[in-house]
């Protein structure tokens, strides 16, 4: 006869071998549920532009096409290598460096679902033509690289009596199909009966002697006045005009074509005397490029390579040129104002666009 305590054992390694191969059968025929929850499957490329068998790291302008591609992502952030950011839901981005010379940057990229995410990296080695210490050449859609940009808020014009707000609102600048557009609105805001954005690299970038080319298209209507233009960083410290100020470009909508550079300096300032212009009959139907040669000695305006201002006095001082510390450069679209005059009542809306900011030194 079987003892009683032995056959409670075997009882219970019986069933517990039951269990066990019920567990590991169980849903055998469904496999395991795949994971939709995490990105899988990430891949990077990057595409110099101008590269070939002659030139295997770029043409030198800088800029690089990264694409990208995950199963299951929503999001891409990206780490260039050289401490700039930007965020995309596209599977492309471009961006160019800058720097000069031959230079190896290691670019992550994350691919995103929510909270959670996968990164990967790869290794560019990219050529940038010396000289070319700044660029913006806004071909990331939506708001501009808050790494390069800032912004100057509220109404008033800062002594100019100027009748916008300036905001930093979508509704007023934004990047789209690789251009910047600074739009001037008639509307109703925070007192004010027009918006507008003026945006400036304060705090970012700045630099001392140099050339600017701004690429630019310029708005249209009576009130108008867009400008490109720079103050010295010690603004801050010394006040305007001693700080000094170069306006590459201005425009008045109602001297429709006129586009004019001036000098604003201890010894003129205001209505200064120290101002060139030449005539565009395009200006707001055409792209021009906007530059100022600035050197120790002298300033030099022009559009489109035709010189029409040299600023280049005999006494050289701290009332007659500031010139010789750093600036930043400010982009903006004013209405009315010393400079833009009546405001036609029709006026609705229009932009400044602008292709491209580069600065060489």
């Amino acid at each position: 006869m079987l003892n009683p305590f032995k056959l409670h054992k075997i009882l219970l390694h019986v069933l517990l071998f039951s269990i066990l191969l019920f567990s590991c059968g169980g849903g055998s025929d469904d496999g395991d549920p795949i994971d939709t929850s995490t990105p899988s499957n990430l891949a990077i490329t990057a595409n110099l532009v101008g590269a070939n068998t002659n030139n295997t790291n770029g043409d030198g302008s800088g800029k690089v096409i990264f694409n990208f591609s995950a199963d299951n992502a929503t999001s891409y952030k990206i780490n260039f290598g050289n401490g700039d950011t930007a965020e995309t839901s596209s599977n492309s981005i471009s961006y160019t460096y800058t720097g000069g010379g031959i230079t190896n940057y290691n670019v992550f990229v994350s691919a995103y679902k929510a909270d959670k995410f996968i990164s990967k990296n790869i290794t560019i080695t990219i050529k940038v033509n010396t000289g070319l210490i700044f660029s913006d050449e806004f071909d990331t859609p939506g708001s501009p690289n808050t790494n390069k940009w800032t912004y100057d808020l509220g109404a008033g014009g800062w002594g100019n009596g100027e009748s916008q707000y300036y905001t930093n609102r979508t509704d007023n600048v934004v990047i789209a199909n690789g251009i910047l557009k600074i739009t001037a609105k008639k509307e109703s805001y925070q007192g004010a009966a027009y918006t507008s954005t003026r945006m400036k690299t304060q705090g970012k970038f700045d630099f001392k002697y140099g050339k600017v080319e701004v690429r630019a298209k310029l708005p249209q209507g009576g009130g108008t006045w867009p400008a490109i233009w720079m103050l010295g960083s010690n603004i801050t410290t010394v006040g305007w005009p001693a700080c000094g100020e170069a306006d590459i470009m201005e425009h008045a909508g109602n001297r429709q074509g006129i586009v004019q550079s001036a000098m604003h300096t201890p010894s003129s300032n205001g209505n200064t005397a120290n101002v060139g212009s030449q005539t565009l009959a395009d200006v707001s139907t055409a792209f021009h490029v906007y530059a100022v040669e600035w050197t120790s000695q002298s300033m030099v305006f022009s559009v489109d390579g035709v010189v029409h201002y040299t600023y280049n006095p005999a006494t050289k001082n701290s009332s007659t040129w500031p010139f010789d510390a750093k600036q930043f450069l400010i982009l903006n679209v004013a209405m009315g104002g010393s400079f833009g005059g009546g405001i036609d009542p029709a006026f609705t809306e229009s932009s400044m666009e602008i292709d491209y900011v580069r600065v060489y030194q």
